[in-house]
């Protein structure tokens, strides 16, 4: 779908007729009195939801993980499955966006703001998790590399050390990508801003963006220099995390596949949140002209083939199982579809590659709503693949004598919930203070219309 085959109208509403216009929708809910009911609703669901996940965690840290239902067998459980979740999730923000504008994709300028602060926020909560799952999260330094001035140097070979480099430069990265992008948006709020106050904090935050040939020309190298090395970087952290699996000689991930088959895992999932958040912005914020239902078919179009590759890679690992003919190999496969949790692999194979399918009908791609609940359903799926990584190999190794099951505790559960309860929390703040969307690509791409 290219830039150049595609005109700029597709992606823009008739209420988009000016750039200003296009700069009063955008901010608007930030700058203007306007009824914010709908925003405080949801922000006291979310703050309820943020107060239960610290609860836990300040319970997690004063009784120990034991409170979690790990065992001495399923020693990861949900805190290292919510760890890869979330890290897909975030993953996928700054892929969409760099990945599109490398390539030129006219789309994106509608969707990249709120995806790339998608990842930010994601990240972020990811990280919490391989802390909360320490045990004696107070020395967290440890498996930072550091002189060996105190008698112990960390374990190069674990993948904690992995992941905490991993995902400590991709956040860092993605702030810096993600705040090149926002300048110019900052310096549009410092010039349209009535209240003084408001109007040095966004100035200062602009760093004296005055919007001349040569400040447009190095954010525009910088950004898209950025861009250029996220796409790797993307591939690299995800590929990290899936070697923290494959690295192993447990049956079920010793497998070459899970670098790639994690990577599109995260763009599928992360995808699937996206479109939540555009329909949820679109709704709350009224943003129709800005995010189309073209922007849902196009979304719709890329769960789609990543559903269709999904499926091809829970085939193949099928298929390297049998053909291996490795008894454990085997004997995790046929765990998988027989065993104790085998209505959730039903439930991730359904949710995952099945469900997806109806988007083959166009009038399904262009409906808002069935775009939004598959995207709800798949990651729900995905969850489903994330937990049973973990549960269905620790729990059914290679020693018989050592297969265990998992069971939950409400204390695992709150975690959960309370994470995605922090997650929209942080959201709602972001849409309070700064533009979701991004004004200055939006006008490009109006200007682009014009000139076609």
């Amino acid at each position: 779908m290219s830039a150049t085959l595609e005109s700029a109208s597709r992606w823009l509403g008739p209420g988009a007729q000016s750039t200003e216009q296009i700069t009063a929708l955008v901010s608007a809910p930030i700058l203007e009195r306007l009824s914010w009911r709908n925003w405080w609703i949801a922000f006291l669901a979310a703050s309820a939801l943020t107060i239960i996940m610290w609860v836990s965690a300040i319970y997690l840290l004063a009784e120990g993980i034991g409170v979690w239902g790990v065992n001495s067998v399923i020693v990861w459980g949900f805190a290292i499955a919510n760890y890869v979740w979330w890290i897909g999730i975030g993953n996928a923000g700054t892929l969409i966006s760099a990945l599109l504008l490398l390539t030129h994709q006219q789309w994106r300028s509608s969707l990249n703001r709120f995806a790339e602060t998608m990842t930010l926020f994601a990240a972020s909560i990811a990280g919490l998790f391989p802390i909360f799952h320490l045990g004696r999260p107070y020395v967290l330094y440890w498996i930072i590399p550091y002189p060996n001035r105190m008698g112990l140097w960390p374990q190069w070979r674990s993948a904690l050390v992995w992941d905490f480099w991993a995902v400590s430069v991709y956040i860092l990265f993605s702030f810096l990508f993600w705040y090149s992008g926002l300048i110019p948006d900052l310096a549009v709020l410092r010039d349209r801003a009535r209240n003084p106050t408001t109007r040095r904090i966004y100035g200062a935050f602009a760093l004296g963006w005055r919007g001349s040939a040569r400040h447009w020309d190095v954010q525009q190298r910088m950004y898209r220099a950025l861009a250029a090395i996220a796409v790797p970087m993307v591939c690299l952290v995800h590929s990290i995390v899936a070697l923290d699996f494959a690295a192993s000689l447990m049956p079920g991930w010793q497998e070459t596949i899970f670098p790639p088959y994690f990577v599109v895992g995260a763009l599928y999932s992360g995808f699937g949140i996206v479109a939540i958040l555009a329909a949820s912005l679109r709704w709350g914020f009224g943003l129709e002209d800005l995010i189309t239902r073209n922007h849902f078919e196009v979304i719709a179009r890329v769960l789609l083939a990543a559903a269709t590759v999904m499926g091809i890679s829970y085939a193949v690992e099928w298929f390297t199982g049998w053909y291996g003919n490795d008894t454990a190999e085997v004997n995790q496969i046929v765990y998988q579809f027989t065993g104790t949790y085998w209505p959730m692999y039903l439930g991730q194979l359904l949710f995952n590659c099945i469900v997806p399918q109806i988007f083959w009908w166009p009038a399904a791609r262009r409906s808002i709503t069935t775009v939004v609940v598959v995207s709800v359903i798949l990651n729900i799926g995905m969850w489903f693949e994330r937990i049973l990584i973990v549960w269905n190999t620790l729990g059914h190794g290679h020693m018989p004598s050592a297969w265990r099951i998992f069971l939950p505790t409400f204390w695992d559960w709150a975690l959960l919930f309370g994470s995605l309860g922090f997650f929209v929390f942080l959201f709602l703040i972001f849409s309070r203070v700064l533009p979701v969307i991004s004004m200055h690509e939006v006008n490009l791409l109006w200007h682009e219309e014009r000139q076609s």
